[in-house]
């Protein structure tokens, strides 16, 4: 299967650290969102990454989409729990998890796409408040491990990239004032070792 990604890309990064967990081996092929060429918008419409592309089936998008495909092509269990609460709690975590890096993507693009003339601070702002109640909340209960048979879940993946993306493009600011998912992020670190093989570089 190949991966159709960019480096930077939380969804991207977290797709590929699950496959990693799930047993699964993607070749990764660079994809450039901007490009009205590129064959990435044949590939999914929207022309969004990632994109993942199988031999004898048509293309997998979004990344929790993905996600969901890898756990049961592992057999089911591996990254998402198979029933009852506890896959509630991952799934909720892995939306606020994508939220957080939806918003904070949001406000990289305001200034990528946009002129400092078009620019809005109150959008910027808006997407900012998203990333700090995200952030508060999961202070206040950083996420403990499921019963998965991988070293992570889908959740803690999604918002170990988001974290992680929070660090490329923001500087890692967000350090300061949550000590605990500071402390979550570098215990995941640990016992996921594709977490680190998967930094994109700055």
């Amino acid at each position: 299967m190949k991966l159709r990604s960019s480096p930077p890309s939380p969804f991207g990064r977290k797709v590929k650290i699950a496959a990693v967990l799930c047993g699964i081996h993607l070749d990764v092929v660079a994809a450039d969102t901007s490009d009205p060429a590129e064959p990435l918008r044949v590939q999914n419409p929207l022309g969004k990454i990632p994109v993942l592309l199988r031999d004898d089936a048509a293309p997998i998008y979004d990344s929790r989409v993905i996600l969901d495909y890898f756990d049961a092509t592992a057999g089911g269990g591996v990254i998402i729990p198979a029933a009852g609460e506890a896959r509630y709690r991952v799934l909720t975590l892995l939306a606020l998890a994508d939220g957080i890096s939806d918003a904070a993507l949001l406000q990289v693009y305001e200034s990528r796409f946009r002129t400092e003339q078009e620019r809005s601070e109150k959008w910027v702002d808006h997407q900012a408040g998203k990333v700090a109640r995200g952030l508060r909340a999961l202070e206040e209960a950083p996420p403990a491990k499921s019963d998965v048979s991988a070293d992570a879940d889908a959740g803690e993946i999604a918002l170990a990239c988001a974290l992680g993306y929070l660090d490329l493009r923001f500087a890692g600011a967000w350090r300061a004032d949550h000590p605990a998912l500071v402390a979550w992020l570098d215990a995941f670190a640990a016992r996921v070792p594709a977490f680190e093989a998967t930094r994109p570089a700055a």
